[in-house]
């Protein structure tokens, strides 16, 4: 899987006691990277870039258990797809946030077997298609920017997706914003989304 990015030397060893010990090793010999053309984003151990900071995620001023109810302070926030679908490790094994809803799934894979699924095949395993035609369009994805998809992929509609990258921790707080805000609604129930 190519990259497109490599994280900054470890200026943040400290939260590498915190991780597990393979996965603090791999840290020390890459630092986080981005991969697949932007698809996949492995945080790394370091205090800037924010955006590819495990602890901001972790424990940051947008700690994803702060954002998302339905994440613990226990689970690690190790990577994310461009859409901004975070990947959790909780329990010592993966577990897959949507950004759209807040809901957290298993993903029923330890972390390095869920990394070699993702090198087989990251469009299709991370369900990441509209990054491709993203890329036909002739867009760029910069590293420290994710995918802003309107309508959100969470609604049905007959409009067609707008796709634009933005700064990573902005469509992060948005998407957890968005999520809090449907939260209640009902499968299959009608929401207007008002664009301020």
């Amino acid at each position: 899987m190519e990259e497109i990015f490599v994280g900054p030397p470890i200026d943040d060893s400290d939260i590498l006691s915190l991780l597990p010990r393979d996965i603090a090793e791999s840290m020390r010999i890459k630092n986080g990277y981005i991969a697949a053309d932007g698809a996949f984003h492995v945080r790394g151990a370091c205090t800037s870039p924010l955006w590819h900071s495990i602890r901001h995620a972790w424990e940051g001023s947008q700690a994803l258990h702060q954002l998302y109810p339905s994440v613990m302070p226990t689970d690690i926030p190790l990577a994310q797809d461009c859409f901004g679908d975070q990947y959790l490790l909780r329990d010592e094994s993966v577990a897959h946030l949507s950004g759209e809803t807040g809901e957290v799934e298993s993903a029923g894979l330890r972390w390095f077997d869920f990394i070699e699924r993702v090198e087989a095949d990251p469009i299709e395993f991370l369900r990441v298609q509209q990054l491709q035609r993203f890329r036909h369009e002739g867009n760029t994805l910069l590293p420290g920017q994710l995918l802003s998809v309107y309508p959100p992929f969470v609604a049905s509609s007959t409009l067609p997706r707008s796709i634009r990258a933005i700064p990573a921790l902005e469509l992060v707080s948005w998407l957890a914003d968005f999520a809090k805000q449907i939260r209640s609604v009902p499968d299959g129930e009608q929401v207007r989304i008002k664009v301020l």
